[in-house]
């Protein structure tokens, strides 16, 4: 259990520090992985650019994905992740700030696993970071990693 890796994207610096603080609580995931905009998100999933040496066989476990993202919005992120064999079942869970319809909608059309609306209480934060990693860490049965050819 504790091999799993959550990939944060996150571009906002408090936001980041809070959700890296709720996750590092429990130390269910042995490693956070943290991106602050799509294009460090995409490298890394990838194996390119500054992870092009990285081990692409530890996917992670639960991809955090915000939708305000500098370079490459998280919807387009998760388009890129949803298009590829090899990223297409990886839960993403959109945690983001923005409430606006169109975002809920078309997170959930692109296929996003679950969208959370970033509590603004301190500590409502913490519980549903927390709760996220509980369920997706946890509970949850992933699918079995990608058949590489």
């Amino acid at each position: 259990m504790n091999d799993r890796i959550i990939l944060l994207v996150e571009d906002n610096p408090n936001d980041a520090t809070l959700t890296l603080q709720a996750l590092q609580k429990h130390k269910l995931a042995n490693e956070v992985v943290l991106a602050r905009d799509g294009v460090e998100a995409l490298d890394y999933l990838f194996g390119r650019g500054a992870h092009a040496n990285r081990d692409r066989s530890r996917m992670p476990a639960l991809i955090l994905l915000d939708i305000k993202l500098p370079k490459v919005d998280g919807l387009e992120v998760l388009r890129e992740i949803r298009a590829n064999e090899l990223t297409a079942m990886l839960p993403v869970v959109m945690l983001t700030s923005s409430r606006e319809e169109q975002d809920l909608l078309e997170s959930y059309r692109l296929h996003c696993n679950s969208y959370i609306c970033k509590p603004v209480d301190f500590a409502q934060f913490v519980r549903a970071v927390e709760q996220l990693e509980l369920y997706w860490l946890v509970t949850n049965e992933p699918p079995p990693p990608a058949s590489r050819s």
